[in-house]
């Protein structure tokens, strides 16, 4: 959930670590703070807030080290504030520590090795500084394990010690963490963006792994403080790529990446009229095995989910159910070796996610991941991995990851079905041919006319209280996708109703004052979804429609209308849903929100 950088080398350790605390800002934060070695002093500062505040705080203080760590936190235990704001240091000064996930024994701990000792944080993680004072005996490895023995819950931690400063000690269970390898430096850090200025060469760490790092390079032992040899990947992300390239907004420039992120998708996918995944083979003996699927997910991920039920139900003709992965573990699914669990999660790290993969594999079934980080607990987990390659998305609210995941799900459709040898061949070389279109097609959307257009149709969303959206099918789907992105950038109360449902309740709400989004775009529910946007209109909605292109008749019973261009309309919600972007980035606009950082959320949800 929150942001860890380490380093040590031959620079000024507090520039780099406040240069990887911002690139790691789009991870949600309500605190940061830095902890340095300055011969064997340890020095500690930290801040409530932006990152500005640390900055201004140590500005003046002259502070220079060859190394340090650094954090940005969400809270989780304790409310934010400068005390318990990150690196958290032991009684006697010599340790700090960086800590992302919870430690869920922290009470037990205090009790049975840390009794009468004074802490200064309400947080679990201030237990770990104190155990390593408590256990140190002259080794700074051996008393990091010793702690780990008694830690109970999710971590990756990083530590230093003024007695030993010339190294640097981290370790993860389940919390994400990267190792970057320089010249005569060495770095960590929760995630690769804080990494791509310095070095492009890095190592992923596994649970269990202990990290040594010295400006000499790295060494990742084992739990015996045996040594592991450990393969070095080269990052091909362009540092740029985390930049806003003239945009507004983090989000704004996500979504015009669409279209270039659609043909990465695509690319090497669709082979003579078949789809192909470089990353595995699935036969059709192993898919007919499979009498049930399940797709577990979270918020954006677990809307495209509900997509994705569709197009397997209806092209692969095997039950699927949709499953929130928070809700999946605890109530004791049917699963075993005939099912197949679908994972999807753009950061391959979101804890609830991992813990359901966790849980079906322990059942024994087989696990397939849908995710955009190579590298990831969720993509080394899984049995197969559909990569989305979407590319860093640094907004907190998901538009390019998620309109990838449905593409990603269409490709997968159609794989299963050819593999297993059902459905209409030309029907499936339509959907694939539509599929290929996407690019150009979404590239068509985004004009100054389109924007414009979404400008004046939101003008009047500045002040409301409530906003509806509506439709059937795979409109409905897209409708609660849209309906949580409005809601997490502009802070407006939003809901997605199946349109049929509405007279059984919703309408009750509606009056002059509630807008309302209606989906329209489905040929097969449009007459129906028709007569209930005449239901909202005749409580005097207001009502925005989403339509195809050449739609004629729509506009004649709604206030205004953006369509999208004529696709095959199965794969319609991966351009349906980019007005709805575009809608919540506007509206979120012209009410003066943070966009790209909304208040209280995070991108990496690692914590259950």
């Amino acid at each position: 959930m929150c942001g860890i950088v380490g380093y040590i080398g031959k620079k000024n350790a507090v520039d780099i670590l406040i240069d990887g605390l911002k690139k790691l800002e789009y991870r949600g934060y309500d605190s940061s703070g830095i902890a340095i070695v300055d011969g064997t002093q340890l020095i500690v500062e930290k801040a409530e807030g932006k990152l500005q505040n640390l900055q201004n705080k140590i500005e003046g203080l002259s502070l220079y080290s060859n190394m340090g760590i650094g954090h940005t936190r969400w809270a989780t235990h304790g409310r934010p504030s400068d005390a318990n704001a990150h690196p958290h240091t032991s009684q006697n000064g010599r340790f700090a520590v960086v800590h992302n996930g919870i430690v869920e024994n922290y009470l037990t701990l205090k009790e049975t090795y840390l009794a009468g000792e004074t802490f200064t944080s309400e947080t679990d993680t201030e237990v770990v500084a104190h155990l390593l004072e408590k256990f140190y005996n002259g080794n700074f490895e051996q008393t990091v394990v010793k702690v780990l023995d008694v830690l109970e819950g999710a971590y990756a931690l990083v530590m230093v010690c003024a007695d030993e400063p010339d190294k640097i000690i981290a370790c993860r269970k389940d919390s994400p963490m990267v190792l970057g390898v320089g010249d005569e430096e060495s770095f960590v850090a929760s995630d690769v963006p804080a990494l791509l200025a310095y070095t492009r060469k890095c190592m992923y760490i596994e649970k269990g792994e202990l990290c040594v790092l010295t400006k000499e390079g790295i060494v990742i032992k084992n739990h015996d403080l045996q040594p592991i040899e450990k393969e070095v990947h080269t990052i091909e992300w362009d540092a740029e790529a985390a930049e806003k390239d003239g945009f507004e907004h983090f989000m704004l420039k996500e979504i015009f990446e669409q279209p270039e992120v659609f043909k990465k998708t695509l690319a090497g996918r669709v082979q003579q009229g078949k789809v192909q995944f470089d990353e595995f083979t699935l036969t059709k003996e192993q898919i007919s095995r499979w009498k049930k699927i399940y797709i577990v997910a979270c918020g954006t991920a677990y809307h495209a989910g509900l997509v994705g039920k569709q197009v397997i139900e209806k092209l692969v003709r095997i039950p699927v159910e949709v499953e929130i992965a928070s809700e999946f573990r605890y109530r004791d699914p049917m699963l075993d070796e005939d099912t197949l669990v679908i994972v999807i999660s753009q950061s391959g790290e979101t804890a609830d996610t991992v813990a359901a993969l966790r849980e079906a594999k322990l059942k024994g079934c087989k696990v397939l991941a849908i995710t955009n980080v190579v590298g990831s607990a969720i993509a080394r987990e899984a049995d197969y991995v559909i990569y989305i390659w979407a590319g860093p998305e640094i907004s907190v609210a998901s538009t390019k990851a998620y309109t990838t995941m449905l593409i990603a799900e269409y490709l997968l459709g159609v794989y299963l079905a050819q593999q297993k040898g059902v459905g209409e061949e030309a029907a499936l070389t339509a959907i694939l041919d539509g599929l290929q279109q996407l690019p150009d097609l979404a590239a068509q959307m985004l004009t100054e006319d389109y924007l414009a257009q979404i400008q004046q149709a939101v003008a009047s969303y500045r002040d409301v209280n409530d906003i509806f959206f509506i439709g059937r099918g795979l409109d409905w789907s897209i409708a609660l996708e849209g309906s949580l992105k409005l809601k997490e950038i502009s802070y407006i109360h939003a809901e997605a109703y199946a349109a049929g449902e509405l007279k059984h309740g919703t309408l009750a709400l509606v009056t002059e004052k509630t807008p309302v989004v209606a989906i329209c775009v489905q040929e097969s529910t449009y007459d129906k979804t028709a007569s209930n946007i005449k239901e909202v209109k005749a409580r005097e909605a207001r009502v925005l429609a989403i339509v195809n292109e050449g739609d004629n008749q729509t506009q004649k019973f709604v206030d205004s209308v953006l369509a999208i261009p004529k696709v095959h309309n199965f794969i319609a919600p991966v351009l349906a849903v980019i007005p709805l972007q575009l809608i919540s980035y506007y509206t979120a606009k012209i009410r003066g929100c943070n966009i790209d950082q909304p208040r209280n959320l995070a991108k990496s949800v690692t914590v259950e």
